[in-house]
């Protein structure tokens, strides 16, 4: 049985008459990189503020590592690191000093963190350099590399990818890939655009309007959103023995209504329609299938145009 590190239990945040959070039972379970997706304003920054203990819910619990009393949470929110919304920065200091305050603050006893995650996040060569000159993906990372600091359990990024270029983005991903492969981190990271996470992510949360509406593996999600070919002929078993003997082909599946389903060959279509008509077989559907990922997710939240 995985052990979970983050369950939220009948979760409701309520702002005068209006809910930012409706009733969400979240759980992540340790290993995973949890991609909470959601329109800016679906309630992503709320449960990540409360589950860090910057908020309080109006109503429900957070258990985080098995523990759900307050006692307990304060001691479990020390084993997290965590971005909400934008890094706490001091200007006027360096990336070195930033890090310096945050490690006296978190009691951590030894100085060698500092150099060892500003080289992690790529900052290395900007140390010494005061962070009002920072760019704004210089900020973010710098803010990720306090989250890191204490070598934590449990990495909470709200939107990380916001200001980074292309590059940047890249690097963050492997980043995270590397912390969760190497050092076991399990990983709660935000944002509004699929496109950031589906690289990254093995399980997501999808959240709108403050419900949570779906909580689904990468494996499951792919399936969902997975291409084929969906031809229709008048002789289903005959189409069959067809795309194997001429093409080769071996990922298919013949569904109740007799239509296959072929997820090989996309980029040879016409050799497909060839084979068929070939072999004396009459098409009576034949086209191309399935949808991307961020097209699911504008489906799932009723058709918002998600970027």
């Amino acid at each position: 049985m995985n052990e979970y590190i983050l369950r939220t239990n009948n979760l409701f945040k309520k702002y005068k008459e209006d809910f930012a959070l409706n009733n969400v039972n979240l759980e992540i379970k340790k290993g995973e990189i949890y991609g909470f997706i959601g329109q800016n304003g679906a309630g992503k920054t709320t449960l990540l503020r409360i589950v860090t203990g910057l908020s309080f819910p109006t109503k429900g619990n957070v258990e985080l590592f098995g523990e759900g009393s307050e006692k307990g949470l304060i001691q479990s929110i020390k084993r997290i690191g965590a971005v909400i919304e934008n890094p706490a920065l001091f200007p006027n200091m360096s990336a070195y000093e930033n890090l310096e305050l945050h490690r006296l603050q978190k009691g951590i006893p030894n100085k060698k963190c500092i150099d060892k995650t500003l080289e992690l996040v790529g900052l290395q060569s900007a140390g010494r350099k005061k962070t009002m000159n920072f760019s704004l993906g210089m900020k973010q990372r710098l803010g990720i590399a306090i989250a890191l600091l204490s070598d934590p359990e449990f990495l909470i990024l709200d939107e990380p990818t916001n200001g980074l270029d292309p590059m940047g983005i890249v690097e963050l991903r492997e980043l995270i890939k590397r912390l969760n492969r190497e050092k076991e981190m399990t990983v709660l990271m935000s944002s509004h655009i699929l496109s950031e996470l589906h690289q990254v992510a093995t399980r997501y949360g999808i959240i709108h309007k403050g419900k949570l509406l779906e909580q689904i593996t990468s494996a499951e999600l792919n399936e969902k959103c997975r291409q084929y070919l969906r031809i229709k002929v008048d002789d289903p078993s005959k189409g069959v023995t067809v795309l194997e003997a001429e093409l080769g082909a071996t990922d298919f599946e013949v569904m109740p209504d007799g239509t296959i389903k072929l997820y090989s060959h996309l980029n040879d279509i016409q050799k497909v329609s060839m084979a068929i008509t070939k072999n004396n077989l009459i098409i009576e559907h034949f086209s191309q299938m399935g949808e991307d990922l961020e097209s699911y997710f504008t489906k799932l939240v009723g058709g918002v145009d998600y970027d």
